[in-house]
């Protein structure tokens, strides 16, 4: 028996990256899963963006598993769009016990620089999305009196990293989020949870952008040149930390491991949120 056998999962940003890796993890112990992504690039961010392709790869690694995968072209920020994905979700597996708030995206720029479209597309993902995202799963796991929501936060939801500022306030935003729909719904049934991770090697974030970002130095720096100061931001020394590391907290969270957990903030950062600065 698996952790979460034959329990049904829904999964935002699931066509590749850490979405992806939930969705095979939680496959690996008895999962069914439902999984839903974009499929495309939002305006604001100047990495690739996910399609219909990665989207169908999720869905094969789950079935050579031997677990049953339902996929969904939808974008967070329609709620239409999300309850269809329900309802697609619910008439092949008549349940939803778990949800992962995964789906997010990272843009760049000191706060004066931010544009309003940054600003506005950053929350209407990071943050609104999340909420749509519990609001379209709510209805089901309220009929069965359980359920499980872990959000994907960051670091940046219990810190202030610079150049980031409009993806830290969603951040922030989703702590406040969790903590009061855990108040509200923990007595129905309803457990909610954040896991916080530093850094993940996902094509998120090893982007140019970032590179250049802690290495301003080099003309045209790639992912080793950030293997050290990366390192220098936690207490084990790693640069980052593997989408898989997350998948585990994730499972746990979900699991009936946890059955007593709820409103709590997980880290998965290598001690990066308890760092002493030298001096």
């Amino acid at each position: 028996m698996g952790r979460v056998q034959d329990k049904v999962a829904l999964i935002t940003g699931a066509a590749r990256g850490q979405g992806r890796s939930h969705a095979v993890r939680l496959a690996e112990e008895g999962a069914d899963i439902i999984a839903v992504d974009l499929c495309g690039t939002p305006e604001t961010t100047d990495y690739p963006g996910t399609t219909k392709e990665d989207l169908a790869a999720t869905a094969d690694l789950v079935r050579a598993i031997g677990r049953r995968c339902v996929t969904a072209e939808a974008d967070v920020r329609d709620q239409g769009a999300l309850d269809a994905a329900v309802r697609s979700g619910l008439a092949e597996f008549g349940r939803i016990d778990i949800a992962v708030a995964n789906a997010g995206i990272v843009s760049w720029g000191r706060l004066d620089q931010l544009t309003d479209t940054q600003w506005q597309e950053m929350l209407d993902i990071n943050l609104t999305g999340v909420w749509r995202t519990i609001r379209a799963v709510l209805p089901p796991m309220l009929d069965q009196g359980a359920g499980s929501v872990v959000i994907i936060n960051s670091g940046a939801g219990i810190s202030g990293p610079v150049n980031i500022g409009h993806y830290a306030a969603a951040k922030h935003g989703l702590v406040g989020l969790m903590r009061t729909a855990s108040n509200e719904l923990s007595p129905l049934g309803i457990r909610f949870n954040s896991v916080h991770p530093t850094q993940v090697d996902t094509q998120m974030i090893m982007s140019d952008r970032l590179f250049g970002i802690f290495r301003p130095d080099l003309e045209a720096p790639g992912r080793e040149d950030i293997v050290e100061p990366s390192r220098g931001l936690h207490t084990i020394p790693v640069p980052w930390v593997e989408p898989v590391d997350i998948s585990h907290a994730v499972l746990f969270l979900a699991s009936d491991e946890a059955r007593y957990i709820t409103g709590a903030m997980l880290t998965v950062d290598a001690g990066g949120s308890t760092k002493v600065a030298a001096g």
